[in-house]
């Protein structure tokens, strides 16, 4: 990926924080999802006064992708922090988020975690989700 693809994603989820409902953890979270056909998903988090059925941002992004029939991606932008925080979180995926990557995303896959078009860190799937259990497990392709 290029500094200026990297910023583009940073960019998008950042705007998407402002989308975010969150009026019980006020911790605002923004993603973008670059499909590998080029197209970039957003998603911002949801959240729900029972808890469960919230929605973290990265998976908003995926299902919408997936909900358009696109099922092949190339990396994620993510952003988050407190209402009103002058400076963002290192925002990582947390679990079930990092499953989902995996269901759906190769080794190559790029998962950027941003306070920042400036300030961010980059890992692979691999890094971040080492010996996953994916598909891969169950069909044995």
């Amino acid at each position: 990926m290029t500094k200026e693809q990297i910023e583009n994603l940073i960019e998008k989820a950042l705007d998407m924080r402002n989308y975010s409902y969150t009026p019980y953890s006020h911790y605002n979270v923004g993603a973008a999802l670059l499909a590998a056909n080029g197209t970039i998903y957003t998603g911002c988090n949801i959240e729900n006064a029972s808890f469960t059925p919230t929605n973290c941002a990265e998976r908003t992004a995926f299902f919408k992708a997936v909900s358009e029939g696109v099922k092949e991606f190339t990396a994620i932008a993510i952003c988050g922090g407190a209402d009103g925080a002058t400076e963002l979180d290192d925002c990582s995926p947390c679990g079930v988020c990092r499953q989902v990557m995996s269901e759906f995303c190769r080794d190559e896959f790029i998962i950027i975690c941003a306070k920042s078009t400036t300030d961010y860190k980059t890992y692979t799937l691999p890094e971040i989700l080492p010996d996953r259990f994916g598909p891969v497990n169950l069909l044995g392709k």
